[in-house]
């Protein structure tokens, strides 16, 4: 089993926040934005079944784990759960302005079903790669702050609250793998998850395509002129998908850890970023 890379003086941090209660929502809440808004939308919808898979699936592998990783995985299931508790009211904003999220909501049920007969080492290793694309995702949206310009406050406040934490717990699904897979070799271990990746990659892009898409489409919008502003919004400016390509393509290398990518500075500048906001 090679040597774990999770910083030793990590601390995964449940905070136990609530967003947005009381609060009425613009139906375009990001910068008036119809398709910077459906982005955020799709992708919320996907969360509270996706986490509890991403729960289920870590939890399975808990016992006889090490202590330090059992608390760890303890830790980001306490985290998860929370996350759907808002990801849940988040999306409840989301219906009140009229949209139909039952069919992006069927498209997850229709991917999770995919796993029902599988074993669970492979659900551990789509959610090792599903944990990577939050945390690269969380790291991009919290490096650039014009992701989020324009933002509904408590809007805002909640996904960077969410990327916090995705960066903080990157590293548990995968040393719970590494822990499940230790008697592996280290080419069937790489094999695996990069064969896991791949397809969680199209399956990833092109469910939150399908759903931004719909969402638009309830909106009015359709045709090719609002594919081409999609695909400038995720891949030109600001560019979100564009952005974590690097540290997509690190996943494949060999000795990859998701703490290879040492981004706690974020974390820090995001956290006292939020406790001034709420403060002031």
């Amino acid at each position: 089993m090679a040597k774990a890379k999770t910083p030793a003086d990590l601390a995964i941090t449940p905070r136990d926040r609530r967003f947005g209660r009381g609060v009425e929502r613009a139906r375009w809440w990001l910068n008036g934005d119809p398709v910077a808004t459906a982005f955020y939308n799709a992708l919320s919808v996907t969360f509270p079944k996706g986490e509890g898979f991403f729960i289920d699936s870590v939890r399975k592998f808990r016992a006889g784990t090490p202590p330090r990783l059992e608390a760890e995985i303890n830790a980001f299931i306490k985290q998860e759960v929370i996350h759907t508790r808002e990801h849940v009211a988040f999306n409840r904003h989301v219906t009140d302005q009229g949209y139909d999220i039952r069919p992006l909501e069927a498209d997850v049920d229709a991917q999770l079903a995919l796993t029902k007969d599988r074993p669970p080492i492979g659900s551990l290793a789509a959610t090792l790669c599903l944990e990577h694309f939050t945390a690269i995702l969380a790291h991009a949206l919290l490096a650039d702050p014009r992701h989020l310009e324009g933002a509904e406050p408590e809007a805002a406040a909640m996904w960077r609250w969410h990327a916090i934490e995705e960066i903080e717990h990157k590293g548990v699904a995968f040393d719970t793998w590494m822990h499940a897979t230790k008697d592996w070799s280290r080419w069937q271990r790489w094999r695996i998850k990069s064969f896991v990746m791949l397809i969680t990659t199209w399956r990833f892009f092109d469910g939150r395509r399908r759903g931004i898409l719909e969402l638009l489409r309830q909106d009015g919008l359709t045709g090719p002129r609002i594919w081409a502003k999609l695909a400038w919004y995720a891949f030109g400016n600001p560019g979100l998908a564009r952005k974590v390509a690097g540290q997509w393509f690190a996943f494949f290398l060999p000795g990859f850890h998701p703490w290879n990518h040492d981004d706690r500075a974020l974390i820090n500048k995001a956290d006292s970023d939020y406790a001034a906001a709420v403060m002031a």
